[in-house]
């Protein structure tokens, strides 16, 4: 199985460091409705766990709630996000963390991606942070300024390493920069009163009431599921100059595991009017806003299946509309199989297997997997019941909850119509046969006619 490891800037075989597989993800922060770019990384986030599974490895999925200390810019400036959300709804921050917490679990159901072991919040986590700055203080690694705790990025020789950066360039930023910070690229760890008069979070500490920078939680969580070294970390590529490149500086000068994350994987961004999705521009995106327009939300995830997880996805409502035929073409192809399952010659079987399995584990290429599966499904050469068969393998990893598509039986008005219909046909007595399948058509149902008899299918 070869992964791309941003780290080192190529694919590489996957190697776990013990039996179960380590797996940490950011998750949202909940000041906002998720919109489709953000979960475009989460369906990524559950390929890439589904695909582990297909290759016989146990996993450990942890994904954090980031519900106190996420400015508006990632270089710990602006507003924060939090705040930000309670002042627009006229809610307390409490109020709105719990309900798009909630929504978010909504997001992801719907999308068929299977829950993390863990949902760790980061307000149920703030002893842990708090633990990680006093050893980080004792290691020398950080500054008091202005009523905030620093991490002094000076004290590491690598910092930086994730992104390349250039620690000597330029940074441009839209807000004001923070006049306490002795390099540029330091960050805090912990913020007090002196941040924000209106913040509520707020908690006791040694270093006075106040509460984490956004980065911390990320380290402390991570670690206190999964240990001080694991397999995977995952995020979106704008996770990669910031917040990720601060969680390995503090990480492993905490706690002396280098590296401390084996493997880092990170998805591009969802496209929409050569932009990428962002909140703060306004009207973007949901999930639920697709479905009120009468997309499958599996419709969603089979586009984000049609582009491998490191390139850019440009949504429209066109290659939407083209997801959503394909999956209806699929779900029509599995009704078939159930209704004709009957047994035949099997060949080439083992190649579509062997071609979808060489895909996935190709740095979970989609795009090759989905045509070794309309492959397989074109081969008439292979029985229903077998193809049925594969393809609920294949949707391990897929996701599209092809296990969950049922025959229906018909309605007796429908039943009753259809048998008139052959009747006249029989008697060849078109017009009348013609009537009645216009009649079906209205009820919303086609008939196609078959060397072995009618069938139907929803409109």
């Amino acid at each position: 199985m070869q992964l791309y490891n941003t780290m080192s800037k190529k694919k590489e075989t996957f190697a776990p460091i013990k039996k179960t597989v380590g797996f940490y993800a950011c998750g949202l922060t909940v000041y906002n409705y998720a919109h489709i770019g953000n979960l475009r990384t989460y369906i990524f986030n559950d390929i890439l766990k589904r695909v582990l599974l297909f290759n016989n490895y146990k996993v450990k999925h942890v994904m954090n709630i980031t519900d106190v200390g996420h400015l508006t810019s990632d270089q710990d400036e602006g507003e924060d996000k939090m705040l930000k959300g309670a002042k627009r709804e006229k809610k307390t921050v409490w109020e709105i963390a719990e309900f798009y917490t909630e929504e978010f679990k909504k997001d992801l159901k719907n999308l068929a991606i299977i829950e993390p072991d863990e949902w760790p919040k980061a307000t149920d986590h703030i002893k842990e942070q708090i633990d990680m700055i006093k050893t980080l203080e004792k290691k020398g690694f950080t500054y008091q300024a202005g009523g905030n705790v620093y991490f002094n990025t000076s004290k590491l020789k690598d910092y930086g390493k994730l992104a390349r950066l250039d620690l000597n360039a330029e940074t441009k930023s839209r807000v004001e920069k923070d006049p306490n910070k002795k390099n540029k690229h330091d960050f805090v760890l912990w913020f007090t009163k002196s941040k924000f008069k209106d913040q509520e979070m707020k908690w006791k500490s040694d270093y006075g009431e106040g509460y984490p920078g956004w980065h911390l939680e990320c380290s402390a969580m991570s670690s206190k599921y999964l240990g001080k070294q694991f397999d995977i970390h995952t995020g979106g590529i704008d996770h990669i100059p910031v917040h990720h490149t601060n969680e390995i500086a503090q990480s492993e000068a905490c706690f002396g595991k280098t590296p401390w994350v084996k493997y880092w994987l990170h998805g591009e961004f969802l496209i929409l009017d050569k932009e990428k999705m962002s909140k703060s521009k306004g009207g973007f995106l949901t999930l639920n806003k697709l479905i009120k327009k009468g997309y499958d939300p599996l419709a969603f995830r089979y586009l984000c299946l049609t582009t491998q997880y490191r390139k850019p996805l440009t949504f429209s409502f066109e290659s939407l509309d083209g997801a959503a035929n394909a999956l209806k073409k699929l779900q029509n192809k599995i009704l078939e199989m159930l209704e004709q399952p009957k047994e035949g010659k099997e060949e080439n079987v083992e190649k579509y297997i062997e071609d979808f399995q060489t895909a996935i584990n190709d740095d979970l290429n989609m795009p090759k997997a989905l045509a070794a599966v309309w492959e397989m499904l074109k081969n008439e050469k292979i029985s229903n019941l077998k193809k049925y068969q594969i393809i609920l393998e294949f949707d391990r990893v897929l996701g599209l909850n092809l296990d969950l598509i049922q025959l229906e039986k018909l309605p007796r008005e429908i039943e009753e119509l259809i048998t008139q219909r052959e009747d006249a046909r029989f008697k060849k007595d078109w017009k009348k046969s013609d009537q009645i399948r216009d009649k079906l058509l209205k009820k919303g149902y086609i008939v196609e006619d078959t060397a072995s008899g009618p069938r139907w299918k929803k409109k």
